[in-house]
């Protein structure tokens, strides 16, 4: 990659297809395939939060046409290295439960570009979601099995995650930012600031609470997940509560199937074999989130009567 005349430091990447660089005032965010959502969509939902009180990037220059943007310098404090200090780590968490209510109350779903476009915000259609727990179908079960016992799997799952979908309540109404977990929220000048917005839709309201609970990079204890998911709904829920724990759990479950197969396609496909460390916690929390419910009866029998864990 060419920058013009900057003397720029390559920083570590993350699952995306973007490459990061730190000048002396800004990070070079450099995006040659799916630059559309990397750059351009980023930043207008970017503006969207910003509008809301909600801090985030900003752009400081539009290097579309060469296949980067330069934006604000947040540092290196991100919420996962704090966290893991185990200082105040509750009080940490809960903090993050008011800023997670704070994004869902945005209800403006719009802005311009920096073309002067106007963005909006798309809806996180039953389709979209089934096609992302699809992917543990086309990554991490041609890992586990023969080919015989491959397609009559993939077909079991394909209609597991189908019925799970259906069974979702409440509707998607509220801003998802799709990747809400300690690693992209950034601690600059004792305030938080949201990183890695370029997925955002408009969802349901439990999905971010599930990605930022179970979150499979960062371990916490089921006390305080419990602690965490109770807090959440008593101070901020005008909702029906059993239909949000439904959700929670499906949702839960459905996003964690797509990250063991998006973390198998990292390993396979780009030689990212970093993520496969994750994978024994994201088994754990699919167990622990399907132990009891009825609607989760076929995937249990599915999983104990199959050797892909």
């Amino acid at each position: 990659m060419k920058l013009y005349n900057k003397n720029v430091t390559q920083l570590e990447g993350d699952a995306s297809e973007r490459n990061f660089y730190r000048s002396k005032n800004s990070i070079i965010i450099f995006s040659k395939k799916n630059k559309k959502k990397n750059l351009l969509i980023y930043d207008a939902i970017n503006r969207i939060l910003n509008s809301n009180g909600i801090n985030a990037p900003k752009l400081i220059k539009n290097n579309y046409k060469q296949n980067f943007i330069e934006v604000s310098d947040l540092g290196d404090t991100t919420l996962f290295i704090l966290l893991n200090n185990k200082k105040n780590r509750k009080k940490i968490f809960m903090n993050l439960l008011d800023l997670l209510f704070k994004v869902q109350k945005i209800k403006k779903f719009y802005s311009k570009d920096f073309t002067g476009r106007k963005y909006k915000m798309i809806r996180y259609s039953k389709d979209k979601l089934l096609k992302e727990a699809y992917l543990f179908n086309e990554w991490y079960l041609p890992r586990k099995l023969s080919k015989k016992k491959l397609n009559e799997l993939k077909k079991k799952f394909k209609n597991i995650f189908l019925r799970l979908s259906k069974a979702i309540k409440l509707p998607d109404d509220v801003f998802v930012h799709r990747d809400f977990h300690v690693s992209n929220i950034m601690l600059k000048q004792k305030k938080f600031h949201l990183i890695d917005s370029q997925d955002a839709v408009i969802g349901n309201p439990a999905y971010d609470l599930a990605s930022l609970i179970d979150d499979v990079r960062f371990k916490t204890s089921n006390n305080l997940k419990k602690e965490l998911f109770n807090h959440f709904t008593k101070k901020y829920l005008n909702r029906d509560l059993k239909k949000f724990e439904n959700d929670f759990l499906i949702l839960s479950v459905l996003r964690n199937f797509k990250i063991l197969g998006i973390f198998s396609r990292l390993a396979k496909r780009d030689n990212k074999n970093r993520y496969l460390k994750y994978i024994p916690y994201t088994w754990n929390l699919i167990k622990l989130r399907t132990k009891k419910e009825k609607v989760f009866e076929e995937l249990r029998f599915v999983l104990n009567n199959n050797k892909i864990i």
